[in-house]
């Protein structure tokens, strides 16, 4: 678990959640050269990131296809060779062409290091106490997004984006690889495992396929992960527009705030859930999601963090709660392939938004005040996916 968790910080904080701090300076010198037109800036961002989100989810299904004939380990070997090329490269990009090569191998990898194997992992090991153990785990996502923007900023305004870039490359070289070369094990036999919900160890993915239950799932995953895309990876760059005034610095401290506030949100969600069934406690922090987003309908330099402090809890609820339930409603047969699915969907949902954030966003000269009323309507659908799981699952007596 202790290394599924340093997987998810280096992965995903070197993936996404630490990569906002570079955004301006790479926007800035890359319109300064004339290799995006300025016009285009904010959807070069936009495209960038969805990028990587839309890999990280065609190679998760993948990475759940080659998890049931290879070990995970020699699967987290391939995504931390991929991560370190991809970072290595962006640091070095001088086209745009160059960048989405880079965000393209850097998504790739997440589908052998980040969230889905990495659940899957985990899943094996833990029977008891399931939602803590992924809820403990999933904190890693938010370390990362919480402890790179701190790592990131200092370094970019003392040697520039590109050699902070390479600098941070390490930890994927000699902190992230090693760990998995030494640490990471495996149960002798995960898929002779029978202790799953169903006698044969849980539903086939052909038959999660068919069942409504699934489908409401993936529509709440893909409405959640709209505004949690958007969020962590343009409110940075919404909270320095004219309109909210706020300096680089303090935006990333704001990025920052956003991850670390989510590690409470997933801890308590997966403990919760434990204790109350991960049904009820996904549609309570569906609704607390969505009740956050309607900040960003009159957002003011001293209302973000009335927005980002609840808003932040339940991203990181339902973000836990979202892998649990994969798992839980459908066993651990072919939870890989399941899994992967659903991450997916969840990316292609968080991809349409960072493409309709960035778009509003141009299409108001670099505002980016309309793009985030999509995020309050996404998050106000999410809510209602949730509702639907839960009077599905009461239906059918499953994962309640």
């Amino acid at each position: 678990m202790a290394v599924a968790t340093v997987s998810l910080a280096v992965s995903n904080g070197l993936s996404i959640g630490g990569l906002p701090p570079f955004y301006k300076p790479l926007r800035e010198e890359f319109v300064a050269t004339g290799a995006i037109a300025a016009a285009h800036a904010e959807t070069f961002i936009a495209n960038s990131a969805n990028i990587t989100f839309l890999l990280s989810g065609v190679f998760s299904l993948i990475g759940g296809w080659l998890a049931l004939r290879f070990p995970l380990k020699k699967l987290m070997i391939a995504g931390c060779v991929l991560l370190g090329c991809g970072l290595v490269l962006h640091s070095q990009g001088e086209t745009a062409n160059v960048i989405y090569l880079a965000r393209a191998l850097m998504g790739a990898s997440l589908g052998f290091i980040g969230v889905a194997p990495c659940v899957v992992l985990v899943s094996r090991w833990f029977e008891e106490g399931r939602g803590t153990a992924l809820g403990i785990t999933l904190v890693g996502t938010s370390l990362g997004g919480a402890l790179i923007p701190l790592l990131a900023s200092p370094l970019i305004a003392d040697y520039g984006w590109r050699p902070a870039m390479a600098i941070l490359s390490v930890l994927v070289w000699f902190v992230l690889l090693p760990a998995v070369l030494f640490l990471v094990n495996e149960p002798p036999d995960p898929r002779s495992n029978k202790t799953d919900s169903g006698k044969s160890g849980g539903t086939r993915w052909t038959g999660a396929l068919r069942t409504p239950i699934f489908w409401a799932l993936a529509a709440c995953s893909a409405l959640v992960f709209y505004p949690i895309f958007a969020t962590s990876q343009q409110f940075i760059l919404y909270l320095q527009t004219p309109k909210i005034g706020v300096s680089a610095e303090t935006a990333a401290f704001a990025q920052s705030a956003l991850f670390a506030i989510s590690i409470g949100g997933k801890f308590l969600a997966g403990f919760a859930s434990d204790k109350l069934g991960p049904v009820r406690v996904m549609t309570f922090c569906a609704a607390l999601l969505f009740a956050a987003s309607l900040v960003l309908l009159n957002l003011t330099a001293s209302t973000a963090l009335v927005f980002l402090l609840p808003f932040a809890l339940g991203y990181g609820g339902t973000f836990v709660l979202i892998q649990r339930l994969a798992s839980d409603l459908f066993g651990r047969a072919d939870a890989g392939r399941i899994l992967g699915t659903i991450t997916l969907i969840e990316v292609i949902g968080a991809a349409i938004g960072g493409k309709i954030t960035g778009y509003l966003a141009d299409l108001h000269g670099g505002d980016y005040t309309v793009a985030f009323y999509a995020v309050t309507i996404a998050a106000g659908g999410a809510f209602v996916a949730a509702v639907a799981v839960a009077i599905l699952s009461r239906k059918g007596k499953i994962g309640t």
